[in-house]
C-alpha cells in the first residue's frame, strides 16, 4: 500500500453479508406497513368461559375485534419511518 492510498472503507454487515443499513431499511418498511395496517385492520380476539359441574361442562365463547390504540399505531409508524431514514443514510 502506498502512502497516498486511502484505507478501504469498512461497511458493517450482518452474518449473512447483508449491510446493516439495508436491514434497517427493510425492518423500517415492515414496521411502517404494519403501523399503517394497524390503523385500518381490527385485531380479532377470542375468549372462552366455562364452568364444569360434575360431568357436565357449560361454556360461552365470545369473539370481538378491536383496533390497536391510536398511540401504539403512531409509535409503530414513527419507528418504521425512523428505521427507514437511518437505513437510507450513506454514512
Amino acid at each position: 500500500m502506498s502512502a497516498n492510498a486511502a484505507p478501504a472503507r469498512y461497511t458493517p454487515t450482518a452474518n449473512v453479508g447483508i449491510p446493516i443499513m439495508k436491514i434497517l431499511t427493510i425492518i423500517g418498511a415492515v414496521l411502517l406497513l404494519l403501523g399503517v395496517l394497524s390503523f385500518l385492520v381490527p385485531v380479532p380476539r377470542r375468549e372462552a368461559h366455562s364452568v364444569k359441574i360434575g360431568d357436565a361442562k357449560f361454556g360461552v365463547e365470545t369473539q370481538s375485534s378491536e383496533k390497536l390504540p391510536l398511540a401504539a399505531s403512531v409509535v409503530i409508524v414513527v419507528a418504521g419511518a425512523g428505521c427507514m431514514i437511518l437505513g437510507s443514510r450513506k454514512g
